[in-house]
């Protein structure tokens, strides 16, 4: 992922400001604030029920928002309908794929399109689509149900495509994926944000992988940001070297990694 870095606008396409979201009397995320440049991945790290994806939900409309607002491309967005939201030019690839499991992965691919009339830029795309994962070519005619669980992952990426988004959210690509599997899925997102431009929020359980393929970061702990940073720099950090890719100090032995007050500085 050695890939040189897009270009980034200083101004965001996506903005969070106070969010709160809940399901029923349970508070899945508390104040979350955060921005998405316009060019850049930025992910959202936690462990699961953080509340990641809630962030996603309430972003793309399923779930609306307690409080806070949400910025998209400059214009209100804050519980919008899903609809709406996806006509202004933003793509959800949710947890579990959620493919059309009845419908061809050409048909698949032809409902991520379903918001435009260019029907040239249509056909392009999904040129460009099979070019990144050639495999959907081959089983183009197949029921998306019968792919593989790598093969789904990489047609609902497409699909999210094929809307020629400005933003793409991304949940949990990694999930339930093999280590091969999951890094050609990562390599293959970042070359899509290298080479369109495609903004990108991703939240990932799979800490190393989403640092490695992020520009910045966000860290989230019961429905909190509790730090936040350029990648390269979250790296670094000792609390996330110990709690999230599992690289304990020097010198330190036998002490108890739960027991261990994290410092968030």
């Amino acid at each position: 992922m050695s890939t040189s870095p897009p270009p980034i606008s200083d101004l965001p396409v996506l903005k969070l400001l106070n969010v709160e979201s809940a399901y029923g009397p349970i508070k899945a995320i508390r104040g979350v604030s955060l921005q998405v440049r316009r060019g850049e991945i930025a992910t959202v790290l936690g462990s699961n029920g953080a509340g990641k994806t809630t962030i996603l939900k309430t972003i793309s409309g399923i779930i609306d928002p307690r409080k806070g607002s949400i910025e998209f491309k400059g214009e209100d967005i804050t519980a919008k309908d899903p609809a709406f939201i996806v006509q202004q030019g933003l793509s959800h690839v949710p947890e579990g794929r959620e493919v059309f499991p009845l419908l061809s992965v050409h048909d698949n691919l032809v409902m991520g399109a379903y918001t435009r009339s260019d029907k040239d830029g249509v056909a392009r795309d999904m040129e460009a689509v099979y070019g990144y994962f050639p495999i959907l070519r081959e089983r183009s005619s197949q029921d998306a149900g019968l792919l593989s669980g790598g093969q789904q992952q990489m047609l609902a990426i497409s699909r999210a495509l094929m809307a020629s988004p400005d933003l793409i959210l991304l949940d949990e690509p990694s999930l339930g994926l093999s280590p091969k599997l999951t890094k050609e899925i990562f390599e293959m997102v970042v070359r899509i944000n290298r080479e369109r431009g495609t903004t990108i929020l991703l939240v990932e359980q799979n800490a190393n992988m989403a640092l490695n393929a992020s520009d910045y970061g966000y860290v989230l702990e019961n429905g909190r940001i509790v730090m936040e940073d350029t990648c390269a720099h979250l790296r670094e950090k000792d609390d996330i070297k110990e709690f999230y890719l599992g690289m304990k100090e020097d010198g330190v032995r036998g002490e108890r990694r739960w027991k261990k007050k994290k410092t968030w500085r």
